[in-house]
């Protein structure tokens, strides 16, 4: 398994020019430079006292530092992958698994994020992964939801770029029909695909935090007891009543549990 560290430190803003300004206008670039640069220098040195706290071996410290930092709604691939290191450095896979998660959204081809994803969840007691990810939403997963929404709006603009052109030159017609018709296909295609991806990231699922999660037949304490679940298992919410969410263990099995024992994401 890779644990290590990324380091990451956010681009603080340049100084103001001096040079024949005003000072009224000084005043009001000094003002807007502080709240600019103010944030990013916050966060950045929070970022490294979380660094700091990984390296001395203090793991469940460095991972409330971490989580700090993306409270301040400052986030990257490598702030989450931390995270994700911090919590299976403290013996909590279950939140490891949701920290990969969430840096597998925002950088899905990284191969150290995969990486660890894939070891923790061999660490944890079965069933491990009832979530059902069929190949064709592994391949949408391949590219982000801004990424296909970018691809869309790019196949989009360029097909209606073509028809506007033969509004303008209709003698183009005939030659250009496959491209028009080219064109419209790739549109319908990217399009379904980005509402395939949309539809499966939307998708609700839960991570057990606890060690040991006992289901119950029915969203009351005083339920008949079914399976077991255990800290890293990712299940798919099929009902939610108060505090309660119904989850699927496998295909025979489904089982109530209580909100506090689980984090909640969306998408595979």
């Amino acid at each position: 398994m890779k644990i290590r560290v990324k380091i990451c430190e956010p681009s603080l803003g340049a100084p103001a020019s001096r040079r024949r300004v005003p000072r009224i206008i000084l005043s009001l670039l000094f003002l807007l430079l502080l709240t600019v640069t103010s944030p990013a220098a916050d966060i950045s040195t929070g970022f490294d006292a979380a660094n700091r706290l990984y390296e001395q071996g203090k793991f469940s410290e460095a991972a409330s530092a971490y989580e700090q930092v993306i409270q301040s709604g400052k986030v990257s691939p490598a702030l989450y992958f931390n995270l994700g290191n911090a919590f299976f450095k403290a013996g909590q896979l279950g939140r490891a698994i949701a920290a990969y998660r969430d840096a597998e959204k925002i950088a899905p081809r990284d191969p150290d994020v995969r990486a660890n994803l894939q070891f923790v969840r061999g660490r944890v007691q079965n069933p491990a992964v009832s979530v059902s990810t069929s190949r064709w939403q592994q391949w949408l997963a391949t590219l982000t939801i801004n990424e296909w929404a970018m691809f869309t709006a790019a196949v989009l603009w360029a097909w209606m770029a073509l028809l506007v052109l033969l509004q303008f030159r209709p003698a183009l017609k005939q030659s250009l029909r496959t491209l028009v018709w080219c064109g419209g296909v790739a549109t319908l295609a990217f399009g379904g695909c980005l509402g395939a991806a949309w539809s499966s990231h939307s998708d609700s699922t839960v991570i057990v935090i606890a060690q040991d999660v006992v289901l119950h037949n029915g969203p009351l304490d005083e339920a008949p007891t079914g399976a077991t679940v255990h800290d890293g298992a990712e299940l798919n919410v099929l009902d939610t009543k108060n505090d309660w969410l119904q989850v699927r263990v496998d295909n025979q099995r489904v089982g109530w549990l209580k909100r506090d024992q689980v984090v909640m994401t969306s998408g595979a």
